[in-house]
Formats: C-alpha cells, structure tokens, sequence
C-alpha cells in the first residue's frame, strides 16, 4: 500500500499507479456527492408539468419505475466500483473488459452528459435567482430562440461558475464539506414540503390520479436519465474515498433510493397543495403551491432558494464528475494530455476543472432556453454509457470470473449475469424512447449539440491506436503504444 494511503482505505491494484489523488471522502461524503448529484433543478421546473402530463399517481408510477430501473444499473456500478476503485470510473471498466476504442466511447459519453448539465446548471441559476428578485434581467445584450439575454442575469451564472470552479480546484474535500451543508439545507426544506402537505394539503386536489394514459407515464419517463445521472459520480472519486471497497459500492444504491424518494415527495407535496388548473396556469408549481398552501410570499421563496441548494449540489457533483473522467481520458493519452494533470499542491483535475467551468461560465449567455436543449441532448449520452457499462458488467462476469469483487451482486451463481442482462434490457428501452416518433425524440437544437460533441469525440477517437485488446493492463498498454508513437505525448 502507499505511504499516502490512509488506514482502512482501499488498496490500488498491483497494475496501478497512485496518481496522486488525496483519499479524503468517507461514507457520507459519497452519498452527499451521489444524491446530490441527482438533485438538481428539474425537480423544481419540471414538477408542474408532469402533474399535468401524467396526474399525481401516473406521476409518482413513472418515478417509482425510473427509479427502480436506475437502481438495477446502480447495482451493476455498485459492483465494478468496489472490484476497481478508480478515477475515472467506467473508463477503467470498458478498458479492462472491451478495449480502448470502447472506453473512449463509453467515457466520452458519460462526460458529455454530465458537461451538458454543469452547463444546464449554469443557466439555472439565474433563472432561479430571478424568481426571488423579478428585477434581475438589466442590460440586454442580445435575443436566442426569442429570450432576451440580459448582461446582470447571465453574469450571475458565469460568476456562480468561477466560484464553483474555485472550491473544486482548491480540493474535494473543501467541495464535498460545501455539498453537505447545502444538502441540509435543501433536506429542511423538503421536510417544510412534507409538513404542509400533511397539515394543510388535500387528497382532494391530487385528482386526476392519471391524466393521458401511456402517453404521460412515458413523458415523465423520458426525463429519468437526466434526473438520476449523478450516482455514478461516486465511481469517478473513487480513488479519492477513505472507504472500504464493500461500502462504496453499496452508497450508489443508497443514494439512487433517496433520490427516488425525494423525487415522489416533490410530486406529492405539490399536487396536495393546488389544483391540476392552479397548477397548469403556475409559473413554477412547486413554489407557487407551497406559497399558496402556507399563504405565504416568503415560503415560496423558501422553496425556490432550496431549488438554487439542488442547483449547486448537483453542478458542484456533476463538475467533480466530468472532471475526472477527462482526467482519466488524458491520462490515458485518449485525449490531449493537459487534462490528465493534477494541481501540484491540491491535487486535483485542476486543467480538466477549467475546461468544463469556463463551458459553464459561457452557457448563461446563450438564455434560458439552452435549459431544454441541455436536458434533451445530454440524456441519450448518459444512456449510452450505462447500456455500455452494463455490457461490459456481463462480460467481465463471464470472462473474469474469479475477479476480486467485494461487492457481488447476485451471489456467484447466475444471478448476478442476470441482473446485467437485465440492465441492458432496460438501457435498450430508454435509449429507444429517443427515436424518431418517439416521445424524447430531440429538437433540432438539442440534436446539434449532440452532434457536434459526438463528432469532435469521433477525432479523438480515430486517433486511438488499434489493436489495444481489453484486459488488466490495457491502459499501460495503451499508454506505451501512444508515447511510442508521438514521444511528445507524455511530457
């Protein structure tokens, strides 16, 4: 074990090198980290629009199926994060099991997801902000898609970026201690939710139960892999967590359960305090209802300044994230190497940070309708991913069967293959829910974002050398292949 390894932490392979990464994150930091991450703004904006899409019941049916689907690939995750505690996360696992040009995609995918959301973030914010204060929007600068950016509403994204950044470059541990205070904070909110649901709510105004059928349940459907990515952040800092290996597998499933959770108490909270017409005329539900239910401005305020906590978990969860994993593409030489650098004195993807926070620091000034095209390109990516991951679960089961796995899923029989075949099904079906004629099939915006991240992965993808066959050294082989090829490479 290395001299920087603290007691009771989880060993490095034999085949890997410490990097350098600081194991500072225990259990809770994991857990804030995951259901953080997944506890963005949608559930604020979004609220409102599945009540009337899908009524109250055919609302909390999709999210209950969602979040059991999200569960069956947490469990896949939840075993190749225990057997390979590495940053980076399912680039280590395609590597070993598919092969380099397959970690690419996979990893390029998953970062692409999660860049989208930083960025959604980022124009969150000040649509948040300006809820409390109406005044915001001052000096215009320009129109996009019919929203009049304002100079003072995107400034205050772009300066929430630099500060985001900030925290993250000066260390984990300082953005993790910042992710569990405003986890608090956003937890005293939902449990004002659950008080005035229950002491002033009525079942009467969750009616209609179900609204348009099929047809609803799979609009809300469709929003499951933007509203539970983050889970799989906690493999991206697993080698930043002073964790026994069987622990870390098991918070991802924890913390997919409490997301699912809070996800059914928002629809229910909500649609307890105002009527399906009430709600169809609000600006946004979830605050106009817990004012109307408390009789109060400043409730609904409340409320909002807890959709700004989930905002910040989420961009500061999802930016750690994209981080390492285009840490770990550098550092493999899949993509330019300045991103596989680590701050010397922080120890952190200080260069990778930059990259995504000065993404983040842009996408205000393109206005509040980049929200939707965001949500709506990074989704299919983030599917992508998980059906890959789910793969290469089956093969590595099949192939390696004797691999150290602390946190075995299913027993040693068959009933861990089963249970990553049954991942692929349900990938499969999500990513199929993106077709044309199909509910999710994207806007022409969204399919240009989508598009141009893909075809800028397809460079670096072709510059990959061939022949890397997967295995346990396949990035040290890699490495080697590439270094040979361009010596520059690995100054």
């Amino acid at each position: 074990m290395s001299s920087n390894e603290p007691r009771g932490a989880t060993p490095l392979a034999p085949d890997r090198e410490d990097h350098g990464f600081k194991k500072v994150l225990g259990r809770l930091d994991a857990i804030g980290l995951g259901f953080g991450a997944m506890i963005g703004f949608g559930w604020v904006i979004l609220t409102g629009d599945w009540l009337v899409e899908a009524g109250t019941m055919g609302a909390v049916l999709a999210l209950v199926t969602g979040g059991l689907i999200m569960a069956v690939v947490g469990l896949v995750y939840g075993e190749l994060v225990a057997a390979m505690p590495y940053a980076g996360g399912e680039h280590n696992y395609l590597l070993r099991g598919m092969g380099a040009r397959w970690a690419f995609i996979g990893s390029w995918a998953i970062t692409g997801g999660y860049i989208t959301i930083v960025a959604f973030e980022a124009v969150a914010v000040p649509r948040t902000v300006q809820y409390i204060f109406p005044g915001l929007s001052q000096i215009p600068l320009w129109t996009v898609a019919g929203f009049e950016v304002n100079l003072t509403w995107a400034l205050v994204g772009a300066l929430t970026a630099v500060l985001i950044t900030a925290i993250n470059i000066r260390g984990v541990k300082h953005a993790s201690t910042v992710q569990i205070f405003v986890i608090l904070f956003l937890l005293i909110v939902g449990l004002m939710m659950l008080f005035g649901a229950f002491t002033r709510g009525s079942v009467a105004t969750m009616e209609p139960f179900f609204t348009s059928g099929t047809a609803g349940f799979f609009l809300v459907l469709v929003t499951v892999p933007f509203l539970f990515v983050g889970f799989d952040v906690i493999p991206q800092v697993s080698e930043e967590m002073h964790l026994p290996a069987k622990q870390l597998g098991g918070t991802i499933i924890v913390s997919v359960l409490l997301a699912a959770a809070w996800y059914v108490m928002v629809v229910v909270t909500t649609s307890s305090a105002m009527s399906g017409a009430d709600i169809a005329g609000a600006d946004i539900a979830v605050a106009d209802a817990m004012g109307a239910m408390f009789g109060s401005t400043a409730v609904a305020n409340l409320l909002i300044a807890g959709g700004l906590a989930g905002i910040l978990t989420s961009w500061n969860s999802l930016l750690m994230g994209a981080s390492r994993l285009l840490w770990a593409l550098g550092n493999s030489r899949m993509v330019p190497r300045w991103f596989g650098r680590l701050h010397p004195r922080y120890g952190t993807p200080a260069n990778a940070l930059l990259f995504v926070g000065a993404i983040s620091f842009v996408a205000p000034f393109f206005g509040a309708e980049m929200l939707g095209w965001l949500v709506d390109s990074g989704s299919p990516s983030i599917v992508i991913a998980y059906a890959l991951v789910s793969v290469v679960f089956v093969i590595l089961r099949r192939r390696e069967p004797d691999m150290d796995r602390p946190f075995r899923i299913g027993g040693r029989s068959h009933g861990g293959t089963a249970i990553g075949v049954l991942s692929v099904v349900l990938c499969v079906g999500l990513i199929s829910l993106y077709l044309p004629g199909m509910p999710a099939f994207l806007s022409a915006p969204a399919w240009t974002i989508f598009g141009l991240w893909w075809l800028l992965g397809l460079v670096f993808l072709l510059r990959i050398p061939t022949g890397i066959h997967p295995g346990v050294d396949a990035e040290h082989r890699l490495v080697a292949e590439v270094d040979r090829r361009r010596p520059s490479a690995g100054a």
